[in-house]
């Protein structure tokens, strides 16, 4: 059964987590996402963004993980750190199945909106991956896909702690995590000792 969360995500947007692993339009595996109201607040012109959003696709994959935009080549950092990562001339954004069948609704919300900024970020012409000489939580692509995700995260009332729980991604160290809360305005957790941290794989 899928986590629940006391924080619902906007009515129109109901993934499909019944489709099986392949290749499919974004929004027939994300309907209503060119409905919800941070839609309107993307960069550009929301027309050609509704039509790149209709252009864009969604691949489900059997592989573990959470979400990310497939590169259009497997980054010299992610070979280096012995990841592996789906690739595609496309506008794809790959979603691990079982983070879509299990996955919290709000988590997949707030990683869907993320990545679609990083798609129009690369349609702009910007670099997702500047290699290791700018820290991924330095990047300005990721400082702008996790600000636009933790606005729309605060308009529907969830909470800091919510907001900290979310951000503390396996891949960044500790002292990465705390500048990553300090560029998004997220007062830093209370000490006390460290708890699991969100399982997902390093992509932007």
């Amino acid at each position: 059964m899928p986590a629940t969360s006391r924080y619902p995500v906007p009515a129109p947007f109901r993934p499909d987590r019944t489709v099986a692993a392949g290749k499919y339009r974004l929004l027939d595996v994300f309907p209503g996402l060119t409905e919800v109201p941070p839609f309107r607040r993307y960069p550009g012109r929301e027309a050609t963004n509704r039509a790149i959003a209709r252009s864009s696709f969604a691949r489900i994959n059997d592989g573990r993980g959470f979400m990310y935009l497939a590169p259009r080549e497997v980054p010299a950092e992610i070979r280096a750190a012995g990841f592996e990562m789906i690739t595609s001339p496309d506008e794809e954004i790959v979603v691990s199945r079982q983070y879509l069948q299990k996955g919290a609704g709000l988590d997949l919300y707030l990683d869907l909106l993320h990545e679609f900024l990083h798609i129009l970020q690369r349609k702009d012409g910007r670099e997702l991956w500047p290699g290791l000489t700018v820290p991924y939580v330095d990047r300005p692509t990721e400082i702008e896909g996790y600000a636009f995700s933790v606005a729309e995260a605060r308009r529907l009332g969830v909470p800091d702690s919510y907001l900290r729980k979310y951000l503390e991604v396996f891949w960044v160290t500790r002292a990465e995590y705390r500048r990553l809360l300090r560029h998004l305005d997220v007062p830093p957790p209370p000490s006390r000792p460290s708890r699991p941290r969100r399982r997902r794989p390093a992509a932007a």
